[in-house]
């Protein structure tokens, strides 16, 4: 005999989320939402903010909970089978033993989530608590899409995401041992130091994924397609860190005396990788890196007006609050990068002329965009899949 789940229908569901928000912003009458083994099939939950909600246990077959807060939320053991969370915050949340099937996870951000295994009593069915069951259920998302997703230092172990999508999806840190991911796309995710130990990848799409710190050879990659992956930076390019770094130094040099001192910096073809951390607040206005290697460096704040970053690979770059008025980034990858509040009009050249920042045939697939100044640019074939799009009427 199957336990019977006691439906809670979307009005009476509306006020106790209303209550949890009263409670979330510290006004009177407020009281934490706590749900368990509830139906909660299709109902609506957009927007809301359920930081610290409980479900456990609870049926939430295609619901909605595009765009609301749920961090430090408990889904433990929950059908959620077709839910849409797009652009929900689910920092931390409880996913053990949840069941994510066809789901929909564009853009959420899933980082320190924990999917692994749920132990749940299941009530007996006429004897409710007086008699329960223990079962043990396996995270599953076979078929889900997590495009554009952040898991940055989610723990998936034994997670089964047979076929799912996580095109573009950042996931730094990410563990994933003895996770199913046979015939998944990979495609492009930032997976700097994941753990694959164990990890079914056969048949899986990894292209132009970046691995740096990745061992795949604790991982199945039976017919695994690793075409363009980044790895470590080589040897040749970590010999030449010195060299790399003495002309960063001279383009500072050139920018705070006006001219007067050293040159702007070329890095064409170079991997400035084995600069991390070290061009963090250095000016490089009219610098030219056509080409290079820059993957998940930090350049927040850099001046990098008139910059040539034509066909350069920006993926995970940091470029918050950068000034980048005129640099050239026709077909750079800034896919998954950082450009909140970062200037992309056009340079003043003085005399009624300005260089417009040139972004055609660039991808910025999933880039953050709050805040950025895009007045101005050329966007000519820029895809800018996953971003805010009132960001983009801006730019139209």
């Amino acid at each position: 005999m199957t336990f019977a789940r006691r439906e809670l229908g979307q009005g009476d569901l509306d006020m106790l989320m209303t209550a949890h928000e009263r409670l979330v912003d510290g006004r009177a009458g407020g009281r934490r939402l706590a749900l368990k083994f509830m139906d909660l099939r299709g109902r609506d939950l957009r927007g809301r903010n359920l930081a610290d909600a409980e479900f456990s246990g609870c049926t939430l077959e295609g619901a909605n909970f595009a765009g609301a807060e749920l961090s430090r939320a408990v889904f433990f053991c929950c059908d959620l089978k077709g839910a849409d969370f797009s652009d929900a915050n689910l920092t931390r949340a409880d996913l053990r033993g949840a069941c994510l099937r066809g789901a929909t996870l564009h853009r959420a951000d899933l980082s320190k989530a924990d999917f692994r295994e749920g132990v749940i009593a299941i009530p007996h069915a006429s004897k409710g608590l007086a008699q329960v069951r223990h079962e043990s259920r396996r995270g599953v998302a076979d078929g889900a899409s997590f495009s554009g997703a952040r898991l940055d230092g989610a723990d998936l172990d034994g997670f089964s995401a047979f076929k799912a999508d996580f095109t573009d999806c950042g996931m730094t840190g990410t563990v994933l041992t003895g996770a199913n991911l046979k015939e998944a796309d990979l495609s492009g995710a930032i997976m700097n130091g994941a753990d694959v130990g164990g990890a079914n990848l056969s048949g899986a799409r990894l292209v132009g994924a970046v691995l740096i710190g990745v061992d795949m050879e604790r991982a199945r990659t039976e017919r695994t397609d690793m075409t363009g992956t980044v790895r470590e930076p080589s040897a040749a390019a970590m010999a030449r860190a010195a060299d790399l770094l003495e002309r960063a130094l001279d383009g500072n040099a050139w920018a705070e005396s006006g001219g007067v001192l050293g040159a702007p910096a070329v890095f064409d073809g170079e991997d400035l990788r084995p600069l991390a951390g070290r061009l963090k607040g250095l000016k490089l206005p009219a610098m030219s890196a056509r080409g290079a290697c820059m993957v998940g460096l930090d350049l927040a704040g850099a001046a990098l007006q008139g910059a040539n970053l034509e066909g350069a690979d920006l993926r995970g770059t940091t470029l918050r609050g950068a000034d980048m008025r005129g640099a050239r980034l026709g077909g750079a990858l800034l896919n998954q990068s950082d450009l909140r509040g970062a200037d992309l009009s056009p340079l003043p050249l003085g005399a009624g002329r300005a260089l417009a920042t040139d972004l055609r045939k660039a991808s910025l697939r999933y880039a953050r965009l709050d805040g950025a100044v895009l007045t101005g640019a050329q966007t000519d074939g820029t895809d800018f899949s996953g971003t805010d799009r009132d960001l983009l009427d801006a730019v139209a």
